[in-house]
């Protein structure tokens, strides 16, 4: 190898050490220091394009938190991208790569819309019946999206498919088949649009303090919910123990005595339960009805840079997740009260994606691969 190889590669291997030594705390700081950068960077832009980045920057502001209307459009976004961005962390706290979180999401939505409502031909009206059909169809929901999420782990288990790949394909066939399912068997003739009949009226939960008919206290405590109970079973229980040995070290986990196979799919199976519980969420607390999920936001893809962002950290998904949604509340207010185009906003994210995910990632690959470990 050249003296120019050798030293590329030591740099890489210091590089790699680095980041495997870095502890949570720092991981956070590198990647809100990468999100700070991103969005200079994105007011640049905004500059170099003829608009005044001032200006720019104090409409994020409003669009985000300028008011209680924000405010409640921010928390909604929020709600979501924490709870995908938890079934995220999940994943790839265990070193597993779930990248089908969007697909588990789609397929344990569109379970609650028809779960509930089927069960609504046979359920009284009124509160009490509207509180069985939400359990129902929330139950729905979670389920369907863990039996989705175990599919691509049991193929890693028992038949080495790269999780990345499947997952992937297995985002499109959900889109694909759910979209079919809306728009033909299960969809509304009597709608304009291409969705499910809508849910009982009975089915609604309580609002937020601001009113908003599409916030409610119910999803936010549950996701701080999700939140607590993910952190205790990932730092405080054996399952969660053998979940990370399981993945980075199947070999360790196996002489332990640990099912290595079986715990890769319960991992893959508990990320596609949060993502059904996500999805179920969607529908009852913001669509009351289940539409084309190719419209439906890309809620499973951006939670991703939300779990890398927060360094895989249920705790740190949080305001990983509130940053993501104030970037979508401020992008449809900008939209609408600006002559800045909304794929500025886009750009920005897109930024915010690429330099938080390229440390974390290349962090995962090293923790995989060994880079690193020769480093001093």
């Amino acid at each position: 190898m050249s003296e120019s190889g050798s030293d590329a590669t030591g740099a890489l291997d210091a590089v790699a050490a680095r980041l495997l030594d870095a502890s949570v705390l720092e991981r956070l700081g590198v990647a809100a220091a990468s999100t700070a950068l991103a969005l200079v960077i994105g007011l640049v832009i905004a500059a170099l394009a003829g608009y005044d980045p001032i200006r720019f920057a104090g409409q994020l502001v409003v669009g985000a938190f300028g008011n209680e209307r924000a405010i409640a459009r921010t928390l909604r976004g929020t709600t979501l991208f924490v709870l995908t961005g938890v079934a995220v962390a999940v994943a790839f706290r265990a070193g597993v790569f779930n990248i089908g979180v969007q697909g588990q999401f789609v397929v344990g939505g569109f379970s609650t819309a028809v779960a509930i409502i089927w069960l609504g031909g046979f359920v009284p009206e009124g509160t009490v019946g509207g509180i069985v059909l939400i359990v129902f169809g929330t139950l729905a929901g979670v389920v369907a999206g863990g039996l989705y999420g175990a599919l691509p782990g049991m193929m890693k288990a028992y038949g080495d498919a790269n999780e990345i790949i499947t997952t992937i394909m297995l985002n499109f066939i959900a889109t694909g088949f759910v979209g079919y399912l809306v728009a033909g068997p299960f969809g509304d003739p009597e709608a304009t649009a291409t969705r499910t009949r809508r849910l009982p009226e009975s089915v609604e939960l309580p609002r937020f303090v601001f009113g908003d008919p599409n916030l409610s206290i119910v999803g936010i405590l549950l996701m701080l919910g999700v939140i607590a109970v993910v952190t205790v079973i990932m730092t405080r229980t054996q399952f969660g123990y053998d979940m990370v040995t399981s993945g980075y070290q199947d070999t360790a986990a196996t002489y332990s005595g640990v099912d290595a196979k079986r715990m890769v799919i319960s991992t893959m199976a508990l990320s596609g339960m949060i993502a059904g519980l996500t999805g179920a969420l969607f529908v009852i607390m913001i669509q009351g009805y289940y539409t084309d999920p190719s419209g439906i936001g890309n809620y499973g893809f951006d939670a991703i840079a939300v779990s890398l962002l927060a360094a895989n950290n249920p705790l740190g998904v949080l305001p990983a997740g509130l940053l993501f949604g104030g970037l979508e509340s401020a992008g449809s207010y900008v939209q609408i009260n600006s002559d800045v185009p909304v794929q500025l906003i886009d750009g920005i994210v897109g930024l915010v994606v690429l330099f938080v995910a390229v440390p974390e990632l290349f962090r995962m690959i090293a923790l995989r691969t060994g880079l690193g470990g020769d480093a001093e």
